[in-house]
């Protein structure tokens, strides 16, 4: 299979609403970049978060398996710490091989759900 992406993305609209309707994790507002890795080795991406008001923060360090893709929640980010919900943020990809990301958001704060989804921007 030919390599398909870039190795360098952005994504500069990011906030993770800081309520849900529900308990549920399929339903818990979350943010969420989904990296396809059509390679046939492994991505190794580092993630830099980027704030209107403070330092960032990162880099976060995933792996995506080779032909598989990963739906990241932001939520989930720990290390080297939580994004704070209710904040605005961008965020920035560095990939060893070409990988394609799409962002999505889930706001479900009321009971009729919002789902955000398009293209992250890439470049090489």
């Amino acid at each position: 299979m030919q390599a398909i992406g870039k190795r360098y993305w952005a994504i500069a609209e990011g906030y993770i609403p800081p309520a849900s309707s529900s308990t549920d994790r399929t339903l818990i507002s979350h943010e969420a970049a989904c990296i396809l890795n059509a390679n046939e080795r492994e991505a190794r991406i580092e993630i830099t978060i980027l704030f209107s008001d403070r330092e960032p923060a990162g880099p976060y360090r995933i792996t995506v398996p080779a032909q598989r893709t990963l739906h990241l929640r932001f939520n989930d980010l720990t290390d080297p710490e939580p994004i704070p919900v209710g904040t605005d943020y961008s965020s920035v990809f560095e990939s060893d091989v070409p990988v394609v990301v799409q962002h999505t958001r889930l706001d479900s704060r009321k009971a009729e759900l919002a789902l955000l989804s398009t293209i992250a921007y890439g470049s090489d």
